[in-house]
């Protein structure tokens, strides 16, 4: 085979080039914005405890309180740009009256602040990497955080977020300060993990939903019901993302039985599974699916049956046996929106039954989901 000349390694460049533009495009601002790379830029302030980035204007915003909370899960993956919109429109942001939009997360940098930034009635964007404990008592991190309008928690490790920020001035001022004054709080993948009354921490690291199903009292299925239980509207609740990427439907249903196992009442326990590029906006009592253009994602929300024939086996090292749970999925497209404290869907969407029988998750059709 003769050697390469110049003119065809010049025409492999080009190639490489327009390839390497062609995937530039396809990866949006949007897919790219939690991205734990960010932009490059440096911290506007960085210690060894948290990294601050700001950007837009520094100087602190007043605008007038929400009458009512708002929670906002997003499911990973692509990030949802109405959802971002709901909570900026709902905290008081417009053309004429700009609020502060500040992110909170353990690793990354600011792959938020410019995607945040273009949209409008954000005057700044602050991301706080909040990497210590002792960084989540700084007095700076706590003087950014009580200026917040709108708070999101970017994905990551939630064990990070549980280990790090529990019992912390970071959690104190959204349980005190935060949630009183009805500023919009949301988060996706790990910041949605953590969002619920009940939390899977991944203290050991993930599980799958086989190894979920086959033992629930696994190793890996570690639960924490003690960092930022109190989310109006989220009690007796645990949340997961990136649903049906991940196959963690089994998984979510043992959440919902471990969580009745250990005490919880049937009648209470609540599980909330959330697609990728899929978001629940919780606006008061009522909660509406979001999606990007295009978007086929759902949100499924949980509850065993107070059925009293239905039954639960959950013990150590012994495969799960779940005889009903009912499952109301919800998407954009079919509309509809699911009441939170009723824990009822109206209009659009569908309802039906899971069950699992030695472990093994069974469902409608050839899609449990």
């Amino acid at each position: 085979m003769k050697n390469p000349t110049r003119r065809a390694w010049l025409g492999l460049a080009r190639d490489l080039l327009a390839l390497a533009a062609a995937s530039f495009v396809l990866i949006s601002p949007v897919q790219a914005a939690g991205g734990g790379s960010g932009t490059g830029a440096k911290p506007t302030l960085s210690t060894k405890d948290f990294d601050f980035y700001l950007t837009g204007n520094s100087t602190d915003r007043s605008p007038s309180q929400p009458t009512s909370q708002m929670t906002v899960l997003m499911g990973g993956g692509l990030d949802v740009d109405q959802a971002f919109k709901d909570m900026i429109a709902k905290a008081g942001g417009s053309a004429t009256n700009k609020i502060d939009v500040v992110v909170i997360r353990a690793s990354g940098a600011d792959g938020y602040n410019p995607y945040l930034f273009t949209m409008d009635g954000v005057d700044s964007v602050e991301t706080l990497v909040i990497k210590t404990p002792n960084g989540a008592n700084d007095p700076k991190v706590t003087s950014v955080m009580l200026g917040a309008d709108v708070l999101f928690i970017a994905g990551g490790d939630q064990w990070s977020y549980i280990g790090q920020w529990n019992q912390t001035s970071v959690e104190a001022i959204i349980r005190t300060v935060l949630l009183p004054k009805n500023v919009p709080i949301g988060g996706t993948s790990a910041g949605l993990a953590v969002l619920g009354a009940v939390d899977f921490s991944a203290q050991y690291g993930t599980i799958t939903s086989s190894d979920a199903l086959s033992n629930p009292y696994h190793r890996r299925l570690t639960l924490d019901d003690t960092f930022l239980e109190t989310i109006p509207k989220l009690q007796n609740t645990i949340v997961d993302a990136h649903l049906v990427s991940r196959d963690r439907m089994g998984r979510l249903v043992t959440f919902l039985a471990r969580m009745i196992k250990d005490g919880m009442p049937w009648s209470a326990a609540r599980a909330i599974g959330v697609d990728e590029g899929t978001a629940v906006v919780i606006d008061g009592d009522i909660a509406t699916v979001r999606a990007n253009s295009g978007g086929t994602g759902a949100a499924y929300f949980l509850q065993l049956p107070q059925d009293p024939g239905t039954s639960l086996i959950v013990k150590p090292k012994t495969p799960l046996e779940v005889s009903s749970v009912q499952v109301d999925k919800l998407t954009q497209a079919a509309g509809g929106h699911f009441d939170m404290v009723n824990w009822l869907r109206n209009g659009g969407g569908s309802t039906y039954s899971l069950y699992v029988q030695r472990g093994v998750l069974y469902g409608p059709g050839n899609n449990p989901y």
